[in-house]
């Protein structure tokens, strides 16, 4: 089960446009390099790290990197807690 502060945090991640468009990719693919994020979001580096990085942090992606390639995923297990929290309360 999810604790209040987690479901803060991972809350907090999904309230900005940008880390939300991310995670909505990643539910329609297994991975997505970082080029492509920032394809998708139009940010510079800096930016789409920062919002990749709130991301982790919350838990919702994880990201693996080969080289000089970053690839990030979607964590499915921590939206599943976050969907059985938000159902609990309904």
């Amino acid at each position: 089960m999810m604790t209040a502060q987690l479901v803060e945090k991972t809350a907090g991640a999904l309230a900005d446009k940008y880390r939300l468009a991310i995670v909505l990719e990643l539910g329609k693919r297994e991975q997505l390099a970082f080029a492509d994020v920032q394809e998708l979001t139009g940010l510079s580096q800096p930016c789409t790290s920062h919002h990749l990085k709130v991301l982790t942090d919350s838990g919702l992606v994880s990201t693996q990197k080969t080289g000089r390639r970053v690839q990030i995923s979607l964590n499915r297990e921590a939206l599943r807690g976050l969907s059985a929290f938000l159902g609990e309360l309904g």
